[in-house]
C-alpha cells in the first residue's frame, strides 16, 4: 500500500491542488471554540448521490446539527457530479455559501475507483441541477478534517457515508487525529457477511478496503458501524407507501427526494429488498439522535484484504475481548422515518 502513489502524495504533508480550484475559499471556514449552544460540531465525508444527499440535508437542518464542512471523497459517481450533488443540496438545505464544500481523495488508495451508477443513476440525483454558483473550498479535504479536529478536539463528530479514503489519509498525516475525534460514524460493512456489490463484501468497504483496514486500526474513542446486513435491509427501506408518503408533503425538499430516489428505488426493489433502503440518512440521524438506536454491541471490527473472493469483507467479532467499534444492530425503524420525514417538510 505505501508504494501507491497517489497514497504518497497525498500524505507527504503537501496535498496536490485540486485543477481548477479557487485561489480563495469561497464559503466559510469553521474554526476556533465551539459556541456552547448543544449542537454537536459535524463534518460528513461523502460520495453524494441519491441517500448521501438525503443525509446531507439533515446535517445541514437538524436542530442538533452544527455543520462545519462537508468532504468528498471517490465513491458512487463521477467525482465532479458527487461535489455538484453536495453543492446542490446544499443550495437546497438554504446553506449554500454557508457549509463549505472541500474535495478530497478523487480515487482509491490502492485499488481502481469502482461506481455504484447502476444503483444511483448516472448522476446520483436523478438529473436535478442547481442554479447557484457557490465554488467549492480550496482547502483540500484532508487537510480541512484535520484543522476541525483540531479546533474541536474531543468534540467534532464524523458521519462517514461513503468509502473510507480521506479518513484514512487523515489518520495517516496525523497520528493525533483519531484521538481528537469524539465519534466516528461509519456506514459501511455487514455483519452478516451479506454483501451488496460481491457476495460477501458491502459497496462502501469495498471501494477502498486499504482505508478501512487503517480506519478501524486508528483508535478512534468511539467508532461505530451502521452496517448494511441486517440494519439497513431491515429497518430503513421505504416502501410505495411510504414514498407516496413523502411526495404528499408538497415541499421542494420532498420533490427532490422523489426524483433523487427513483433509480435506488428501482434498483433495490428488483434485487427483492421491497423499496430503497436509506443508511445513510440512518448514520447521520442517529449521531445526532442516540434515540434512534435499539440494539448496539461492541465488536472486534476487521477488514479482508488479500481474499480472492471475499476482499472488502468486514469481519465482526462478537467473540474479541478487545472490541475496537461497536455495530447499530437494530433501530427504531418508524421513529427513523419521521425524523427524515420531518428534515423534508421544513423547506
Amino acid at each position: 500500500m505505501s508504494d501507491s502513489p497517489l497514497f504518497q502524495a497525498l500524505i507527504s504533508g503537501s496535498l496536490p491542488a485540486r485543477p481548477g480550484a479557487p485561489a480563495q475559499p469561497s464559503a466559510r471556514r469553521s474554526g476556533g471554540p465551539r459556541p456552547r449552544s448543544g449542537r454537536i460540531p459535524l463534518v460528513v465525508d461523502t460520495d453524494t448521490a441519491a441517500d448521501d444527499c438525503f443525509a446531507l440535508l439533515a446535517a445541514a437542518l437538524h436542530e442538533r446539527a452544527d455543520l462545519k464542512a462537508v468532504t468528498i471523497v471517490a465513491g458512487n459517481v463521477g467525482f465532479a457530479q458527487q461535489t455538484e450533488n453536495a453543492l446542490l443540496t446544499l443550495e437546497l438545505a438554504g446553506r449554500d455559501g454557508d457549509v463549505p464544500v472541500h474535495v478530497g481523495a478523487a480515487r482509491p488508495l490502492v485499488a481502481d475507483w469502482v461506481s455504484a451508477t447502476d444503483v444511483h443513476g448516472e448522476d446520483g440525483v436523478g438529473g436535478q441541477r442547481r442554479t447557484g454558483t457557490t465554488e467549492v473550498d480550496s482547502e483540500h479535504a484532508v487537510d480541512a478534517l484535520l484543522r476541525l479536529s483540531r479546533a474541536y478536539a474531543g468534540e467534532l463528530v464524523i458521519v462517514a457515508i461513503g468509502p473510507l479514503t480521506n479518513i484514512a489519509l487523515a489518520v495517516r498525516r496525523d497520528e493525533e487525529f483519531a484521538s481528537r475525534v469524539r465519534e466516528i460514524v461509519v456506514m459501511g460493512g455487514s455483519i452478516n457477511g451479506r454483501g451488496n456489490i460481491t457476495p460477501a463484501a458491502e459497496y462502501n468497504i469495498y471501494v477502498d478496503p486499504e482505508a478501512a483496514a487503517i480506519v478501524v486500526g486508528a483508535g478512534f474513542p468511539s467508532l461505530r458501524f451502521v452496517p448494511w446486513d441486517p440494519t439497513t435491509i431491515r429497518d430503513t427501506v421505504f416502501d410505495a407507501g411510504r414514498i407516496a408518503e413523502i411526495e404528499a408533503l408538497g415541499t421542494r425538499l420532498s420533490a427532490f427526494f422523489v426524483q433523487a430516489n427513483k433509480a435506488t428505488f428501482a434498483f433495490d426493489s428488483a434485487a427483492g429488498i421491497g423499496g430503497s433502503t436509506h443508511p445513510d440518512s440512518l448514520s447521520v440521524l442517529v449521531a445526532l439522535d442516540p434515540s434512534l438506536v435499539e440494539v448496539e454491541r461492541p465488536y472486534r471490527v476487521g477488514v479482508e484484504l488479500r481474499g480472492e473472493l471475499t476482499r472488502g469483507a468486514t469481519v465482526f467479532d462478537w467473540r474479541s475481548d478487545a472490541p475496537n467499534a461497536t455495530a447499530i444492530e437494530r433501530v427504531h425503524g418508524k421513529a427513523f422515518f419521521r425524523a427524515l420525514t420531518a428534515i423534508l417538510t421544513s423547506r
